[in-house]
């Protein structure tokens, strides 16, 4: 079998459908990904054979501006190589495109906010570029990363999947999978493959003073641009690249800003979670786990009247590291995601597609 993901928007949505395409590899399959120039550097650090079909990147959202040209080089892809199989994400052009191929189409992504207006949006923009067909057809399967407990009651139905850990390796020091001595706190602050979330001049200073001044070991994960510039101003932390999968295990809480996959690789390692989300998904992420209560949400743009947002957030780290509460439901949570089918399991579902 041959099968062709499609990815767009950040470096997370490669890293998300990494461990179903090494799946499909393993097992013999033909895979190609197909994503945008950005991306190929994520993708070869993972292992995936990627091919790119433009040299700028898509973000979920420009469907309709940028669709002509990526199914256009889709279908120049297709031409050379012919997929039994297309699996998408959050865009409807790899829709599109397995309708043109008169293929099964899977959908696969982590159902956290609501898409449904948007969804519709898109679809009516993709019109244009179905050459003879009334409508879009709906995904053979949809692949769903979330975990059942925090899916939203309007979500359509879906095969759940287990969330494997997959982001760039590197060399990795004996510090990242052990916790620290003498029963010390270890929290760490990230932003995912963005620059630092809290990076509005002191406030990251003063949230990190107040850890260290509690006792607790600070890590702080950014791109090598943020470690330079803010290195030498936040004491002694340990900033530059941190693998997520390898440290979370040892962490007792971590500050992000609501990413899928740096929230995802937290549940899995039953972390408790600070998000101060910086856009609509991030906050839709951070109300779900805030609301199973394995998580503070502190939205700086709309803070509590006569709230401080840096307040909110120091505050919110004092809370979960005091609290049990939130250690417990972070595993209760984990436990839970744990039970889902693996890759493995859910490869065998993409074989009974293309066989039909």
């Amino acid at each position: 079998m041959k099968i062709l993901f499609t990815v767009g928007g950040s470096q997370a949505a490669v890293f998300g459908v990494a461990p179903l395409a090494a799946a499909a590899r393993n097992a013999g399959h033909e895979i190609l990904l197909a994503a945008d120039e950005p991306l190929m550097a994520a993708a070869q650090s993972v292992g995936l054979p990627a091919v790119c079909i433009t040299g700028r990147r898509m973000r979920y959202g420009q469907d309709g501006t940028t669709a002509a040209d990526r199914i256009d080089a889709l279908l120049e892809v297709t031409r050379q190589w012919t997929p039994d199989l297309v699996v998408g994400g959050l865009s409807h052009v790899p829709r599109v495109l397995a309708a043109r191929l008169k293929v099964p189409y899977v959908r696969h992504i982590w159902h956290i906010a609501p898409m449904a207006r948007r969804d519709r949006t898109a679809v009516a923009e993709l019109q244009p570029q179905l050459r003879g067909l009334t409508e879009l057809p709906e995904p053979d399967l949809f692949i769903d990363l979330c975990p059942p407990p925090l899916r939203p009651p309007d979500a359509p139905a879906a095969r759940s999947m287990r969330w494997v850990p997959r982001v760039s390796q590197r060399r990795v020091e004996p510090w990242m999978y052990t916790r620290p001595g003498g029963g010390r706190r270890r929290v760490l602050i990230t932003a995912g493959t963005r620059n630092l979330v809290l990076d509005t001049g002191s406030s990251l200073r003063r949230l990190v003073d107040d850890l260290t001044g509690a006792g607790a070991e600070v890590l702080i994960a950014a791109l090598p641009e943020a470690a330079e510039r803010h290195g030498p101003k936040l004491g002694d932390v340990r900033l530059g690249w941190i693998p997520l999968d390898v440290v979370a295990p040892t962490c007792d809480l971590a500050v992000h800003h609501g990413g899928a996959t740096t929230a995802m690789t937290l549940i899995n390692a039953g972390v408790p979670q600070l998000i101060v989300p910086d856009n609509g998904y991030g906050k839709a992420v951070a109300q779900a786990v805030s609301g199973y209560g394995a998580a503070v949400l502190v939205d700086r743009g709309r803070p509590l009247p006569g709230q401080d947002p840096d307040d909110a957030v120091v505050a919110g780290c004092r809370t979960v590291l005091a609290d049990p509460r939130y250690a417990e439901r972070s595993r209760a949570l984990a436990a839970q995601a744990a039970t889902l089918p693996t890759p493995d399991e859910v490869l065998r579902d993409l074989e009974a597609l293309a066989a039909r």
